[in-house]
């Protein structure tokens, strides 16, 4: 049991974001949740010889040098009685390991499987929406999801990991790359045509059969800006890309500027001080809506620019030291990129429990300890 969930913690701790996605699981979603961490947790405290082979493994520095720097931020500026913060230490720390413990013992599975698995569990996921919700097309469509930018979220992954990971592709993985691009559009997502375009960058370059599908994409964004629907593509050319962020962003930076140095705490990510935003905005301003921002609004301009600038730094070496041939690590770097582009206008990269988030910091791992394989050997 204990080295099961070694090996497959990472894949309950991703999964069960759906659950906590869909607002008739969150409640269960929340109990697996804390029942995982808690369980993890005794497993460290029994098992100490994990802590020293997997959680001070060379391939996991990055892990071991953020939660270095959150145990010495909470020291400076915490106590132990702010519970939240405390939950955050708690929480990305055992996150960290539970990913960890999973890529060292589980290499090959996530190197060879897991990444269809994500494809089917997210077209599970589409295939229940259209059940009870089968009109795609009758405003940005979410199915059982919360919000259309969350299932936006599942499914452009899934359509770009489907894409990436396999050299050849059946009939049925044709239909759920159609399938899943149709359910990415409906959700009026704009950042579903930034994933899309970066998938088949990454898959098949500046080649001339990604010109072919650039002109059928060109031909079909024509046609269908025409028809009065609310998809990606719509919203895209009826709204200017950013014309809905910018009063989040000057009211993050006003926060920002209130404890430029230091932050406001580990306990207040994605933070924005509502009592700037004027009291008729403040039901639609609710966040930085920017992960750069709000990494510098938690932790301030010391230590989130270290922390920034970290993730841009083995972001660049992945890509300068994996192997681009082996279409698993081609999609995990993707992932990584595609979470700092759109952090430009989300707050990714500061959460706990959100499935791209998660997928971020595993990508992280996987890549990590590849590159040490390659490099060092078993």
């Amino acid at each position: 049991m204990i080295r099961w969930l070694f090996k497959y913690g990472a894949v309950i701790f991703l999964f069960n974001t759906i659950l906590l996605s869909i607002g008739s699981t969150i409640v269960l979603g929340d109990i697996i949740f804390l029942v995982l961490m808690g369980i993890f947790t005794f497993m460290l405290l029994i098992n100490p010889y994990q802590i020293k082979e997997v959680l001070f493994h060379k391939a996991f520095s990055l892990f071991l040098i953020i939660n270095f720097i959150n145990i010495i931020y909470f020291i400076l500026f915490h106590s132990i009685t702010d519970f939240e913060a405390v939950k955050y230490l708690f929480a990305r720390g055992i996150q960290f390991s539970i990913i960890s413990c999973s890529i060292f013992y589980n290499y090959e599975y996530y190197q060879s499987r897991f990444l269809i698995h994500i494809t089917y569990a997210v077209t599970l996921l589409v295939f229940i929406g259209f059940v009870f919700d089968p009109n795609i097309f009758s405003g940005r469509y979410s199915g059982v999801v919360w919000n259309p930018n969350m299932l936006a979220s599942f499914s452009s992954i899934a359509f770009a990991v489907l894409l990436l990971s396999q050299k050849q592709r059946t009939k049925f993985d044709l239909v759920l790359l159609v399938l899943l691009l149709i359910i990415s559009l409906a959700t009026g997502s704009r950042g579903v045509l930034v994933a899309i375009f970066l998938a088949y960058i990454f898959r098949y370059g500046f080649s001339i059969r990604n010109m072919i599908y650039i002109l059928f994409a060109s031909v079909f964004y024509f046609v269908l800006i025409n028809f009065q629907l609310d998809t990606s593509i719509n919203r895209f050319v009826s709204q200017e890309l950013f014309n809905d962020r910018l009063l989040q962003y000057q009211y993050a930076y006003e926060t920002l500027l209130q404890k430029p140095f230091f932050g406001f705490g580990l306990d207040k990510y994605a933070y924005l001080n509502t009592e700037l935003v004027p009291y008729n905005l403040r039901d639609k301003i609710i966040g930085a809506h920017n992960g750069y921002l709000a990494i510098l609004v938690q932790y301030g301009f010391v230590f989130g620019l270290f922390i920034i600038g970290l993730i841009f730094y083995q972001t660049a070496q992945f890509y300068l030291r994996i192997d681009k041939e082996n279409l698993a690590q081609l999609s995990y770097l993707y992932i990584i990129v595609y979470a700092i582009v759109v952090s430009f206008y989300e707050s990714m990269m500061t959460g706990i429990n959100e499935f791209h988030t998660v997928l971020f910091w595993f990508s992280f791992g996987f890549l990590s300890y590849s590159i040490y394989k390659k490099e060092y050997g078993d």
